[in-house]
């Protein structure tokens, strides 16, 4: 198993996308409108920082989140925040703060600060808008996305089974309804190549409005050609933009959204991923009984308060398997909820050092609660789960991927 810690740091800077050895119309092909920006246009940037690493055996922490903030924080303060990117920092003197380079550099001047410790920089995710972010990862590798929306009813069925079956694997979603979608396109590439780093901003707005003719305002069973005869469900329709878009653009793959909390992921390598979310409640303390009552206040701060405190959780499973042709489905909706639901149950409104088993013994921090978690929804979804997230806060996220 693969645990990752991950920490969000916000700042705001301005920035010009424009390369001077292109004319304003290659710019502007390149980079957008923005691009004529002479003096910068303004981004409100979140920033993750995401380490991997084995958990203490004592503490139960992977890494204390607070000195990611100190550490990572200090670096975005110097050199990032409320800064013009293109003047104010001196590694963009010759290069353009795209969202992959901004990224690519955070990880650069990050990673140091952190070698000495057990826990490892593994991969930076720079938010920009919620339609533009990029990650960058310690191999070198990044990544950029694009989200869009659009809207458009369905009922999901699939053909090639007989009402008896949809109405056993769809339920009431059989009959006609609607969703307003959210799907993100990402595209790979080995390390950062000179601009544009992975496509143009011409050519991606380009493949979005292609996809929000061909689906938008559409009855998907009906009004796409290219759907017609074929189960139409969340993880189809997936393929079929990844498909389609990878016509235009080398898309690695997509995310799409039916519901905040519901998706499904197609790569362009063949694989199908679906995810589910589902929030709880409850209240515990971080605390070690071995430590003396300092050591545990110089460790755990204020989350070491002695009557406890609490999060709203939000849990997130991932599950991978075959597409099926037949039925177009990777799992059935409903047993992917009632799985992550059933888990969760038990944890709801308690006190999980006080009422719980799980956690009479070690310290209920983020890495213990994923871990313990685990088994529970992978055992009920016969060991189809692939990555299971965890959110303590919007701030703090811990992940644990089957390798």
């Amino acid at each position: 198993m693969l645990l990752t810690v991950s920490k969000r740091v916000e700042f705001s800077a301005s920035r010009r996308l424009f390369a001077p050895k292109f004319s304003a119309e290659e710019n502007r092909k390149l980079f957008g409108e923005e691009s004529s920006a002479r003096y910068g246009t303004g981004r409100n940037y979140v920033a993750y920082f995401v380490f991997s690493g084995q958990p203490d055996t004592t503490t139960g922490m992977l890494i204390n989140i607070s000195e990611i903030k100190e550490r990572a924080g200090q670096i975005i303060h110097d050199r990032y925040d409320h800064r013009f990117l293109n003047e104010d920092n001196p590694a963009f003197d010759e290069k353009v703060p795209t969202a992959e380079n901004v990224c690519r550099q955070l990880f650069d001047d990050v990673a140091p600060l952190f070698g000495r410790d057990p826990a490892k920089l593994v991969a930076v995710h720079l938010r920009e808008t919620p339609e533009r972010s990029a990650t960058a990862y310690a191999d070198g590798a990044i990544e950029a996305n694009y989200w869009f929306d659009f809207s458009a009813a369905r009922r999901t069925i699939s053909p090639h089974l007989s009402a008896l079956e949809n109405e056993k694997l769809f339920g009431a979603s059989t009959g006609e309804h609607g969703h307003n979608y959210r799907t993100r396109l990402t595209l790979r590439a080995d390390s950062v190549a000179p601009e544009p780093a992975l496509g143009t901003q011409e050519e991606i707005s380009s493949l979005i409005q292609l996809l929000r003719t061909q689906l938008d305002h559409k009855n998907l069973n009906r009004d796409v050609d290219a759907l017609s005869g074929k189960p139409v469900t969340t993880e189809s329709l997936s393929r079929y933009i990844l498909q389609s878009g990878s016509n235009k653009l080398p898309l690695f793959r997509v995310r799409l959204h039916e519901r905040v909390d519901f998706f499904a992921e197609a790569w362009s390598g063949g694989g199908m991923f679906l995810g589910m979310r589902e929030t709880f409640s409850a209240a515990h303390r971080l605390h070690v009984p071995s430590f003396s009552d300092t050591q545990n206040a110089e460790l755990f701060g204020k989350c070491n308060n002695p009557r406890g405190h609490g999060h709203r959780y939000v849990a997130e499973a991932t599950i991978a398997g075959e597409y099926d042709e037949r039925s177009g489905a990777l799992a059935n909706f409903e047993e992917l909820r009632n799985a992550l639901g059933q888990a969760l149950a038990p944890w709801r409104d308690k006190h999980l050092d006080l009422e719980t088993e799980e956690f009479r013994d070690k310290s209920s921090t983020g890495e213990n609660i994923v871990r313990a978690l685990w088994p529970k929804i992978d055992n009920a979804l016969q060991q189809r789960l692939v990555r299971l997230r965890l959110w303590e806060t919007a701030n703090n996220r811990f992940t644990l991927r089957r390798v």
